[in-house]
């Protein structure tokens, strides 16, 4: 696994939030799932968690993306926890996973990832949490990735042409998107392994200049 990403651990996230701007609007829920390499080289989930999170002191709440999600942020069975509880809670066991792939940080993978990483940056700052244990601005984006493998950017129509089971009335939860998100991601790079691309990668790399893609 270590050198399948030059020593980056894959983590899928996925937030629910409260509107657009990390800086402002409320995280409310927030995912992830470590991944795993089988002993022939294929990729899949390995372990996944989430926490609901309690708005922080002054977020701004945007009415239509309340909406959207159907959360309600103050519903008491959410069981909702602070960010900083929420996110050493997520941090502590990927840390772990890092170790014990002989990894030396995660690579966030998000469908469209920039939105979920300004999230979980910018409430890692918030927070004061020093080891955040995430690549600070480089990430793997399924969006981009599935438009590339599947000729489809939306995740449920990504899904649907890889053959990954998808059910809308459950989309929207941090914890299931998280986890379609890291099948998504494992089908294409389990993809690319089958048609060539990786071993290709590595006989370049043993022949050098006598092998050429």
């Amino acid at each position: 696994m270590a050198s399948r990403f030059r020593g980056f651990l894959p983590v899928v996230v996925d937030v629910e939030t409260a509107g657009f701007n990390a800086n402002t609007d409320a995280l409310l829920e927030i995912a992830a799932a470590t991944l795993t390499m089988d002993e022939n080289g294929y990729l899949m989930v390995d372990k996944y968690y989430e926490a609901h999170v309690e708005p922080f002191e002054g977020a701004n709440l945007e009415r239509a993306a309340l909406d959207f999600t159907g959360i309600d942020p103050f519903d008491p069975d959410r069981g909702a926890i602070s960010e900083q509880e929420a996110l050493e809670n997520i941090f502590r066991p990927i840390r772990k996973s890092i170790k014990s792939h002989d990894c030396k940080r995660a690579i966030l993978v998000g469908h469209n990832s920039a939105f979920d990483q300004g999230f979980v940056n910018a409430a890692t700052e918030r927070n004061d949490i020093k080891r955040n244990p995430f690549h600070p601005f480089s990430s793997f984006d399924t969006a981009t990735l599935s438009g590339l493998a599947y000729g489809q950017t939306v995740l449920a129509k990504a899904c649907e042409v890889a053959d990954i089971e998808f059910d809308g009335k459950k989309a929207h939860s941090a914890l299931y998107d998280t986890l379609k998100t890291a099948e998504l991601f494992c089908s294409i790079v389990n993809r690319w392994k089958d048609l060539g691309g990786w071993d290709m990668v590595l006989a370049a790399q043993d022949y050098g200049d006598e092998f050429t893609i």
